[in-house]
């Protein structure tokens, strides 16, 4: 009865947290679904006094915006760079769209090029790179536009979406472009997930690269009868194995057919900064991995 109370004021506050941003009316009982569930679980995870949510300086997934934003919780985005001096893009209250990063705040000159990259431009853009003026000229053009690195969107309201990094676009065997961090965000939504990386550039269909949680790693076991007691024994367990593919082949049903994940590896033990694979502020080293991983990435594509 709890769970169907839980899921019924979920279902609530989704539909109520859109309906505010479209300036609508909430639907009829949140207040009752606020009372009954969502006051308590904001009390339980510390956010009882939260006025303002706000997330930004890495990619948060559509999953987890919803998820907070059905407890009546809506996480406001913002994007920029230190290269102008933080947020180019801002949401708020009145002003956000679950999956934008915002409308483009004051001064500021946004647009997407030809590539769907998204520039910017500003006196709060900086001068350059110290010392680098090769790196200078790579980032800012010949009319002050700053080079983010980032594609894009900009919807009929102004509002931007982030779509992937430039750089980080995978081209398949058939031409078509996918953006990974979507289908990660989705590989990471499975519970025993922590990390995964997809793979696939000028391939017939895309892989990925997965490591699980350590410390669901024997909670899981026992669920589904694994003998795995660590991430290293749990990468080799067909049991395991198992239970993660039918979570993928879920997955996959939401995907476009180009995006979906035919072969995955679990690897042994997380990616690290230490190992390389992650940067200072936990972001993927994509040329790293792919370099580290090349034996295991060629086996999922081997009898291809």
């Amino acid at each position: 009865m709890r769970r169907r109370i839980a899921r019924w004021a979920r279902g609530v506050g989704l539909r109520g947290g859109y309906a505010q941003q479209r300036n609508e009316p909430l639907p009829r009982f949140y207040g009752l679904a606020d009372r009954l569930v969502f006051s308590k679980v904001k009390e339980r995870i510390g956010l009882d006094k939260c006025r303002l949510a706000l997330t930004a300086a890495a990619p948060i997934s559509k999953d987890t915006l919803e998820f907070f934003l059905s407890l009546g919780i809506t996480l406001y985005e913002i994007y920029g760079m230190s290269e102008c001096t933080g947020p180019a893009t801002l949401s708020g209250p009145g002003e956000c769209r679950t999956g934008s990063v915002g409308l483009t705040i004051e001064g500021t000159e946004l647009k997407i090029a030809d590539d769907g990259e998204i520039l910017m431009r500003g006196p709060h853009v900086f001068l350059g790179y110290h010392k680098d003026e090769a790196a200078t000229k790579e980032a800012i053009d010949e009319e002050g536009w700053l080079h983010s690195g980032d594609v894009g969107e900009i919807d009929k309201d102004g509002f931007l979406r982030i779509t992937d990094r430039k750089k980080e676009l995978l081209i398949t065997a058939g031409g078509e472009n996918v953006a990974p961090q979507l289908v990660e965000g989705l590989l990471k939504s499975i519970p025993i997930v922590a990390q995964a990386v997809v793979v696939g550039d000028r391939q017939k269909y895309l892989a990925a690269l997965l490591t699980l949680d350590p410390e669901r790693v024997v909670t899981e076991a026992q669920t589904i009868g694994s003998p795995a007691r660590d991430p290293k024994e749990a990468a080799t367990c067909n049991v395991f194995r198992a239970h993660i593919e039918k979570q993928i082949e879920v997955l996959n049903g939401r995907l476009a057919r180009v995006q979906t994940i035919k072969r995955f590896t679990v690897l042994p033990a997380e990616l690290t900064v230490d190992g390389g694979e992650l940067t200072p502020t936990m972001k993927l080293r994509r040329k790293v991995i792919v370099a580290k991983y090349a034996r295991e990435i060629e086996k999922m594509y081997g009898s291809e």
